[in-house]
């Protein structure tokens, strides 16, 4: 029987697609990457303005605290200037969101996708981002909590603020400056189990039953002509803009809701090294502060503009992230 004979191309062609799908091959570990880390900064981008407002609400800044509950004209430029900072930390978190979750699925799920296996998926993908960013995102917060117009804060200035604040020596065990970083990260940690998770398991729940019980008014089988996932099989059909949209914007609203009261008691703890290092030091003390001072409804402050946040945040990132999987060609 003779062997069939492959052209050059042919070779290469086929070297190049095993690289593309063989999802723990370097190749396809970089371009999932890429795509996760544009996902993060354009989604970011679109909700600079609010994601700031926000952080000044959940920290109680004084400056924001007579506006609860109804909207106040700002000045727009400042909060475009987070852009660039946003970028610094945003760019790796999504990166790393991305490629773990892709990684870890592939180990769950060689043959086949299910909607428990995405939740756990996301559930270890948003821990490892935020196991490997957290200090980023702090002063991140710290330099969105700053409203003073003279202030011009730099990262090297701030990064000494924090690493000389008292907190670290008001915890009971580890007493070592550089855990002023790490301020928030338990709440973090477990706040990202129910976002990441359920945005993921959502997301996944959402995509198949638009898939199969609207499949002709929300899927383009168009561009998925001729790709081919990590099985050598025909890639599902994606869904048109708008639904991919509405899908990942549902999905980022439940996990907002599910995560929030966690949310909360993260940025207290974050930014109160700057106001008072002796409070919000740990997590009980950080849940019982809160309900003392504002009950029930302390958990939830700024939610609203939340969903603002978070919708179109989460509903961008999934949309921007599969269609550069589309264009890098990697399923």
């Amino acid at each position: 029987m003779s062997t069939p004979v492959h052209s050059i191309q042919e070779v290469d062609a086929l070297g190049t697609k095993r690289r593309y799908h063989n999802k723990q091959s370097l190749c396809y570990i970089i371009r999932s990457g890429v795509a996760g880390g544009v996902a993060g900064c354009v989604a970011k981008t679109v909700i600079a303005p609010l994601d700031r407002v926000k952080i000044l609400f959940q920290a109680s800044n004084p400056h924001f605290q007579k506006y609860a509950g109804r909207f106040k004209r700002f000045d727009i430029k400042p909060f475009w200037n987070m852009v660039g900072r946003i970028s610094s930390k945003i760019l790796p978190y999504a990166a790393i969101k991305f490629v773990a979750f892709e990684q870890i699925r592939h180990v769950l799920m060689p043959n086949e996708d299910t909607a428990f296996r995405h939740l756990i998926s996301g559930s270890l993908a948003g821990i490892t981002s935020v196991l490997c960013t957290y200090p980023l995102e702090l002063i991140r917060v710290r330099l969105a909590f700053e409203v003073r117009n003279d202030s011009r804060v730099r990262y090297v200035t701030l990064f000494k603020q924090i690493y000389h604040e008292s907190a670290a020596s008001h915890r009971k065990l580890i007493h070592f400056p550089i855990m002023n970083f790490y301020r928030g990260l338990n709440p973090t940690i477990i706040g990202m189990i129910p976002y990441a998770g359920v945005s993921f398991f959502t997301h996944y729940l959402l995509t198949e039953f638009c898939r199969t019980e609207l499949a002709d008014s929300t899927t383009k089988p168009s561009l998925a002509a001729g790709k081919l996932d990590s099985r050598g099989q025909n890639i599902k059909s994606p869904l048109k803009t708008w639904a991919e949209l509405t899908v990942g914007g549902l999905s980022g609203a439940i996990a907002q809701t599910v995560s929030y009261p966690l949310e909360v008691i993260r940025r207290r703890m974050q930014v109160y090294g700057a106001v008072d290092p002796t409070t919000y030091v740990g997590l009980l003390q950080t849940i019982r502060t809160i309900w003392v001072t504002n009950g029930f409804k302390g958990f939830f402050v700024g939610l609203s503009i939340g969903y603002l946040k978070v919708t179109p945040m989460v509903a961008v990132s999934f949309t921007v992230y599969h269609r550069m999987k589309l264009l890098l060609n990697i399923d």
